[in-house]
């Protein structure tokens, strides 16, 4: 018998005013959709009652075909079926190439800064790839709801930068999908968790997927959920484990070739067996192997519990290393941390928990279903955001990663946004100019924790233009970085005098190298020391070079106050500091600024004797 819902006088919700919403979890392996129905999240089935959809995607010259069928073609039409594109979204095509030995497909050369994969369908993006099985996705909601969606919450790693954030927006979109929001994994299961016991203290979220790994650190008080640090690595998850173990595959099998030799279809068999061999590992102490190679014959063996442990104890101990930086951003000791909640499919394997147990000093939670969590608090979040349910109870106060700057004088990084900021967040500051006579100024976003532009991310540039001519240092140029819910940046600059302004959304060029981000922040705290002193010497190369502009400027006008002698100390002292600053000596600049400031020390009196005497030109003290 169907059961009525019942309301208070005046809060039910008219069917015609009812917004359709769900949340997305856009996994590396598999994706899942939910939405909330009757005031509860649940998974969204297929028409098989399946509530998983492999993201695989299998291009043919009629049509495309995405999920389970995607997925059992693999091996006998590897170009073609393209899995794990979540690897490459927000890449560029070099950073691709170095990835590319891992997955069996061809990228296409082109001018574009975002790669493409050659399928006989034609050339895709990795953005186009997603995008299909969002496509199906939606779907599968609406066919499940009856109904269009609204709107959507789509979950991303927490490490996601903002080019890998831009480039999920990008394939909703391209999905015909409204993008409310984008929520981090490991916040979104921490507000699973949190409403479901009703938790309070801080807490370790541990998420390893199939192609990410984050951690993150949570204090929840009170329905308020903050994130305190976060911390990860964007190329590292389940698919890692599968190819450590169909390396040790060939080696037995005696598969003598170098991967780049091994057939598309041997490579995708390989993963496929090594893929089930994990999983039957997670609950077995043996897993048996039968593989197909491609001279027809066959190759039998099998995996033991203890060389799969011994396989992938590396690649889990690279995973403590971020939950390590992530407790030492939190300042707290592993001993604060109430309760570890596990994430994601690959948090089956039994060393990845005995690790993580061992770190943490206590058993990790594993009573929730790592795979269905994120999207049903996705779909939590969604239904508040069209509006069908007041969010007064639940706020969500993420981070970013990773500090956003901007370009200063001599390559440095003034940053503006230090990492671990809770977002939404807003924060401006002023500048000036650094010659006199500029009109304009470049304007050069940065992300990352080091102190030399070279060593840090580009994020976009743009100019500010109709600065008023002024001296050096007169003009106020403030500059605002903004940083929305989703983690996407915006950046404006604004002359204060004039009022004159410019800015960007900045949609970061596809071009991150495969380990920038899991290494900024291990560099940050390696070249600490160095990164101090280079920014010591730019700064005082810098300064070295404002000095010797303003005194050619000065001499050009009044060159003429000082004698042949003088003339010649200031001209030595000056060659002095230009040899000097294009070295490596601190103090030896320092000197020679001090030398030159004590050898014009007198035509600066001049110089400051004759402004006042030609102020004062025909007029009386007593006006004054």
């Amino acid at each position: 018998m169907a059961l009525l819902q019942i309301s208070e006088p005046g809060q039910s919700t008219n069917p015609h005013e009812h917004r359709l919403a769900a949340g997305i979890d856009l996994g590396t392996t598999n994706s899942l959709i939910a939405s909330v129905k009757s005031g509860k999240a649940e998974i969204l089935n297929d028409e098989q009652g399946s509530d998983t959809l492999p993201s695989v995607v299998r291009y043919t010259a009629n049509k495309i075909i995405v999920g389970t069928d995607a997925k059992s073609a693999a091996a006998k039409d590897p170009l073609n079926t393209i899995s794990s594109v979540k690897r490459y979204m927000g890449r560029g095509l070099t950073d691709i190439k170095e990835l590319g030995g891992r997955r069996p497909y061809e990228f296409a050369e082109g001018d574009s800064a975002v790669p493409r994969i050659r399928t006989v369908a034609g050339d895709v993006s990795p953005i186009e790839v997603s995008a299909e099985i969002l496509k199906s996705l939606k779907s599968r909601a609406e066919a499940a709801l009856g109904d269009s969606l609204t709107g959507v919450v789509i979950t991303v790693p927490a490490y996601f930068d903002d080019a890998q954030r831009q480039a999920t927006k990008d394939a909703g979109k391209l999905a015909g999908l409204n993008v409310l929001r984008l929520l981090n994994e490991p916040t979104a299961a921490a507000v699973a968790y949190g409403l479901d016991k009703k938790a309070e203290g801080v807490i370790a979220v541990y998420d390893l997927g199939g192609g990410t790994f984050d951690i993150s650190i949570l204090r929840l008080h009170k329905g308020v959920f903050e994130v305190m640090a976060t911390a990860g690595d964007t190329t590292l998850g389940g698919d890692d484990f599968d190819y450590v173990i169909a390396k040790w595959i060939m080696q037995q099998a005696g598969i003598n070739e170098t991967e780049k030799d091994i057939s598309h279809h041997q490579m995708r068999r390989l993963m496929r067996d090594a893929c089930a061999a994990k999983e039957t590992l997670s609950n077995m102490d043996s897993a048996e192997l039968n593989i197909e190679l491609d001279d027809g014959s066959n190759w039998s063996g099998h995996l033991t519990l203890d060389v799969f442990n011994e396989l992938i104890t590396l690649l889990v101990q690279k995973t403590l290393l971020p939950c390590r930086r992530a407790l030492r951003d939190a300042g707290i000791d592993a001993s604060e941390i109430k309760s570890v909640v596990m994430v994601g499919g690959s948090t089956r394997v039994p060393q990845v928990r005995d690790k993580v147990a061992d770190f943490f000093q206590q058993q990790p939670l594993t009573d929730i279903n790592p795979d269905t969590v994120v999207s049903m608090c996705a779909a939590i979040q969604a239904d508040v955001l069209v509006g069908n349910k007041s969010g007064d109870d639940l706020l969500l106060l993420d981070v970013i990663p990773l500090s956003l700057g901007l370009e200063t004088m001599g390559g440095l990084v003034e940053k503006v946004i230090s990492r671990n900021t809770t977002i939404p967040v807003a924060r401006a500051q002023d500048f000036t100019t650094f010659k006199d006579g500029q009109t304009a100024m470049s304007i050069h976003a940065l992300q990352g924790e080091r102190e030399l532009v070279s060593d840090c991310r580009s994020l976009g540039r743009f100019t500010l233009h109709d600065i008023p001519s002024m001296v050096a240092g007169a003009a106020r140029i403030r500059i605002t970085f903004q940083v929305d819910a989703d983690g996407l940046l915006s950046v404006t600059a604004r002359e204060e005098t004039t009022g004159v302004e410019s800015g960007i959304e900045v949609k970061p060029s596809y071009g991150l190298t495969d380990t920038e981000i899991e290494t900024m922040l291990r560099d940050s705290i390696e070249h600490a020391e160095d990164d101090v002193t280079a920014r010591m010497l730019r700064e005082q190369q810098v300064e070295a070079e404002r000095v010797l502009e303003a005194l050619q400027a000065a001499l050009a006008d009044d060159g003429g106050l000082l004698n042949a002698a003088e003339r010649k100390q200031i001209d030595v002292a000056a060659n002095k500091l230009s040899e000097l600053s294009n070295g490596n000596e601190l103090r030896a600049i320092k000197d020679a600024i001090t030398e030159l400031d004590k050898a014009a020390t007198e035509f600066v009196a001049r110089r400051m004797d004759g402004s006042i005497k030609k102020a004062l030109a025909g007029h009386n003290v007593n006006e004054f």
